[in-house]
Parts: structure tokens; C-alpha cells; sequence
């Protein structure tokens, strides 16, 4: 290439969570994942409805794009293959040495077609592998906006990686230096997956259901054995073979032992009831799961020695090790960016091919940004395919009209302006509720959302208010931090406090969602209180519902009170 790419396609794809963003002279255009548009959960399809809007919205081509920036390096799944073989000289792993080293071997040269089929797509551009935690990096990094900080990656795996530290530097032009990296099989996502499966849920979607559980266990009864299972070292951690067999990149291969279960439980149906040993088991899963989260922070500040810590990768979504690390004090503000998973590995990609390239233009439109998608404002309603439902239009009048509304008791969809980024609703694409009338989270779990009635859901609140209600000290913009509440949030809003005495929150500000901050103010006046329930606009299984059409079947197909659309007021 003889220039310095001035159009960017940045691609999470082929594995889960597809998504793409762009780049255009370092500006972010915008993000989305797949599954918002395709309807498609945790979908690995090439980002094919993502992409076409990226390029619509910026009046482009396939032909236009210089590079496109893929989230895997293939080669480095190479270097796996011969450090497998050791596995053979332990008769507890013997028998995955083969076949890990096969299958990190078959993913390299799947990953290599990926990559030359994507240039395919676009006649004009390079196509840049970048190492996964890398890209990582700089999607926490680029997001906080600050011009340095240490930066924690902790996922399942990203080529070899599992868990990289590093040092962002620079605002402007971001850049982050890896300090130290903890190789597979040593990984906490694994684990927590490996646990989550054996549980009854899915692996890879369904952690959060196995952490709101664990507020309702006893850790004790296996505090030991995963003590054991996950030891702490002074540089990271281990995992032991014994409980979690090494990963083989093909199926067939179970990621709990016999031992494990003999230790613990039998595997449970997802239609089997839920015992206490389930959540005992998933008790103990969290407890360690934080314990090695706040050592990792720990070493982070100790390799970097700065005072502000971003947490990104699949791990970084366990919103309670989030709280844990601020409320040690290790960092003086700690930042989760809205896409801390896979899916927004496709913005650091694009930065990593931005910054490596001869470009001087500084990245724009990243920093403290999260509704980055497709925007419906100005497309027009038909009603036709939804037989029963009604629509009216509201004025300005919008915010107090939904306030007057929540505080009568009506569950209400939102769906206005941009598509959030990440695997919050943020007021965009949520599902509001008063947290004062009776039984709103049993309605919520059971006719609207269909899911396990011990879930929690999360609150909003005015962000220059949320010290009366919650101990969290910072702001907490993305709904990724659980904090503490105060003796005024139990007494006045119990509804939104979890069994272990937490909230999941969104703070709000003005700059941030003036709508919702409109709305909050409204609910305040009538009610006394800043603070509404906020959870996403969908149903148990269904992705966040990223377009009119999904939004109104979710309407007409739950418990849904009403949906504000783009300033028009739908019901049944």
C-alpha cells in the first residue's frame, strides 16, 4: 500500500458476536454487531448487514475500503501446536496433546482462509491480521479517553493468549506495550465457561445468569476445591488438568473432568430444577473468579505503576469482579468500555491498522462513545404486519409523558436514536420499569422477559445523584460495575438490590443521554426518586433488538406495556 489507509473496515467475524466498524481518516464512523440487524444471537456469519450500513452511512463502497482489519492473527495459533506436545509427558493431559495440537494447527490455516476471503470482498484493500488482545487493548484503551493508564485483557482465548497486561499510552494516536501475557490453558473464561455448561446453561451466552445464581449460594462447601483448581502464582494464575482438562479446538471434548465431577455435581439439564449444590457450586466459581480478577489488578498496577486501570475481554462483562477491584482502591478510577467482548475487538482492530499505518490523523469518535449504530429517527411506521397494535405521536412532551407513565406502573420498550455498542441497553434499545411498584421484577422475569426468576435487574440513575443510593465513587456510564448501595436505596428502592447486596447501575448525565436524563428528572419529580429499572429492549434468547421490526414483535410477543418508538407511543 503507498498510503496510509484512509478507509478502515474493522471485522469481528467467523468465530461469535460478528461485528464491524470503520474508520475513515481515523474518525469512527460507527459500530454494530451483527446480531442487532440479523437477529441472529452471538451469530459468527460474516457481519454482512453491518457492513452494508457502515458503508451507506458513509456513502461508500466495497471498493472504496483501503484495509480491513481482522481480529485473529492466524500464525500465531501456529506456535501452540509444537508447546501442545508437552501435554504428553503428564498422564492427566496425555491424552489431549494430539488432538490440541491438531486443532490449534486447523484453526491457523481456517483463520488464514478467512483472512485472503475477506480480501475477496474488497477489491482495493490489504487485509491486516491483528493479535486478538491486542485489539482488545485498544478497544478498552481508545474508549476511556485518557492519555495513559494500565490495561487488563481477560477472556477464553485470543490465539495463544488468555490474559495480557499492558501500558496504553496517548489519546490522540493510541497505542498500548504488553508487559506480561498468561498462555491457554491457563484461562479464567474457560473455566467460568466450563462451569457455566456444566451448570445447564450455555456457555459463551449465559455466564451472567451463573453469577446472579452465586448471590444465592454458600461458596464454602467448595471454596477448596477451586482454590485448587485456580491457583494464584505471583505473576497471574494456573488451572489445574486434574479439574478443567486442557481445550481442544474441536468438539467432542468435555471442559470438566471426571474428578470435577465426582468432586462436585453430575451435569444438570437445563430442565432440571436448581438445587442448593448448584448454587453453592456456582457461589464458589464467582467468589474465586474475583479473588484471581483483584490479584490480576493488583499485578497490573504493580507492572505499571499507574493509578487508572481499563478492563476488557469476555471476563471484563462479570460486572461484580468489577465492583470488587474498585472497591479495593487499587486504581483511583477503573473503565470498562461498552463492547469489553469480542464483538468490540473490531474497533481496536481498526485503530491497530490506523496507528500502524503512515496516517498523522489522531482516532476521533471513540473515546466515551457508545451509541454507534443504526439510527431509525426519520423512517416511517407501518403498523400492518401488527394487527393489534395502536400509535400516537408525542411532542416535546416525550420524557414526561414516559415519567408519568413508569410512575403509574407501566413497563415500557424504548427504542430511540443510535444502537447501543456492547451487551447493555443504555437507555436506547432498555425496557424501563419503576423500581417503587410492587412485584415489578417478578412481572419483568416471568411475562416479559421470560428468564429465571432469580435475575436481578439493573437500575439507572441521575449520575449527580447516584451517591445516595449507591458506594460506587465513580461513574459507572456503560451498566458494567456492580456497586454497593446505601441504606436510602434499600429502605426506598429494594427492588433493585441483589441477593448479595449489589447493583449492576448506569450512571446518566446530560452530555451522556439528555432523553433519559430528561426522563430521570420527570420520574424524580414525581416520585422522589432518581433511579428507574433498565434492562434490554428483548427476550430471553433473542439479541438486543436493533431494529423497528424487532422491536415491535418484541412488543407484540411479551408483556410489554407499551413501546416509545421514535417519538411514537405504541400499545396494544
Amino acid at each position: 500500500m503507498d498510503r496510509a489507509p484512509s478507509v478502515i473496515l474493522g471485522l469481528c467475524s467467523f468465530t461469535h458476536d460478528s461485528s464491524a466498524a470503520l474508520l475513515v481518516d481515523g474518525e469512527l464512523i460507527g459500530f454494530v454487531e451483527e446480531e442487532r440487524l440479523s437477529q441472529h444471537k452471538h451469530t459468527k456469519d460474516y457481519p454482512g448487514y453491518a457492513v452494508e450500513w457502515l458503508l451507506g452511512e458513509a456513502r461508500l463502497t466495497a471498493a472504496d475500503v483501503d484495509a480491513v482489519a481482522y481480529n485473529f492473527q492466524p500464525a500465531r495459533y501456529l506456535a501452540e501446536s509444537p508447546a501442545a506436545l508437552r501435554l504428553s509427558l503428564s498422564p492427566t493431559t496425555r491424552d489431549r496433546a494430539l488432538p490440541r495440537a491438531h486443532g490449534f494447527a486447523k484453526v491457523a490455516l481456517r483463520t488464514h482462509l478467512r483472512t485472503r476471503a475477506l480480501g475477496r470482498r474488497f477489491p482495493s484493500a490489504g487485509v491486516i491480521p491483528v493479535l486478538h488482545h491486542r485489539a482488545h487493548q485498544l478497544t478498552a484503551f481508545a474508549a476511556s479517553g485518557w492519555n495513559g493508564s494500565a490495561v487488563l485483557i481477560v477472556d477464553s482465548l485470543g490465539e495463544r493468549q488468555t490474559t495480557t497486561i499492558a501500558r496504553g499510552h496517548n489519546a490522540l494516536h493510541p497505542s498500548t506495550r504488553t508487559l506480561e501475557a498468561i498462555n491457554d490453558p491457563a484461562s479464567l473464561g474457560y473455566v467460568y465457561g466450563a462451569v457455566t455448561e456444566h451448570l445447564g446453561w450455555r456457555r459463551g451466552d449465559e455466564e451472567g445468569t451463573v453469577m446472579a445464581l452465586a448471590a444465592l449460594g454458600d461458596p464454602e462447601r467448595f471454596r477448596p476445591l477451586l482454590a485448587r483448581a485456580l491457583r494464584t502464582t505471583p505473576t497471574g494464575f494456573s488451572v489445574d488438568p486434574a479439574y478443567f482438562p486442557p481445550r481442544v479446538l474441536t468438539s467432542g471434548y468435555p471442559r470438566t473432568s471426571r474428578r470435577f465431577m465426582d468432586e462436585t455435581c453430575p451435569e444438570r439439564h437445563p430442565s432440571e430444577p436448581i438445587q442448593d449444590v448448584h448454587r453453592d457450586l456456582a457461589a464458589a466459581l464467582q467468589e474465586r473468579t474475583e479473588q484471581v480478577m483483584l490479584h490480576l489488578a493488583r499485578r497490573a498496577r504493580t507492572l505499571t505503576r499507574s493509578r487508572r486501570l481499563c478492563v476488557g475481554g469476555g471476563v471484563a462483562t462479570n460486572c461484580v469482579s468489577i465492583g470488587r477491584i474498585i472497591e479495593a482502591g487499587i486504581f483511583d478510577e477503573v473503565f470498562v468500555p461498552p463492547a469489553p467482548g469480542d464483538a468490540g475487538t473490531a474497533i481496536g482492530a481498526a485503530i491497530a491498522a490506523h496507528t500502524g499505518s503512515r496516517s498523522r490523523r489522531p482516532v476521533s469518535g471513540v473515546a466515551r462513545a457508545c451509541y454507534l449504530g443504526p439510527s431509525y429517527q426519520y423512517q416511517a411506521l407501518d403498523l400492518t404486519p401488527w394487527p393489534g397494535l395502536q400509535q400516537k405521536t408525542l411532542g416535546v412532551e416525550a420524557a414526561e409523558f414516559l415519567a408519568d407513565q413508569l410512575a403509574h406502573g407501566m413497563i415500557v420498550g424504548l427504542f430511540q436514536g443510535r444502537v447501543e455498542a456492547g451487551p447493555r441497553a443504555l437507555g436506547n434499545r432498555s425496557i424501563v420499569a419503576s423500581p417503587l411498584e410492587p412485584g415489578v421484577v417478578e412481572r419483568l422475569n416471568a411475562t416479559v422477559k421470560f428468564r429465571e426468576p432469580f435475575r436481578p435487574f439493573a437500575p439507572m440513575v441521575l449520575a449527580e445523584r447516584a451517591a445516595e443510593f449507591f458506594t460506587l465513587g465513580q461513574e459507572a456510564p456503560y451498566m458494567s460495575m456492580a456497586s454497593g448501595v446505601t441504606d436510602e436505596a434499600r429502605e426506598r428502592v429494594p427492588a433493585i438490590v441483589h441477593a448479595n447486596g449489589t447493583s449492576r447501575l448506569q450512571t446518566v448525565t446530560r452530555s451522556q443521554n439528555a432523553f433519559m436524563h430528561d426522563v430521570l428528572s420527570a420520574f424524580a419529580r414525581r416520585t422522589g426518586v432518581p433511579v428507574l429499572i433498565n434492562t434490554s429492549l428483548n427476550v430471553k434468547g433473542k439479541p438486543i433488538c436493533g431494529t423497528p421490526e424487532m422491536a415491535l414483535d418484541c412488543l407484540a410477543n411479551s408483556g410489554l406495556d407499551a413501546l416509545l418508538l421514535e417519538g411514537r407511543w405504541i400499545t396494544k
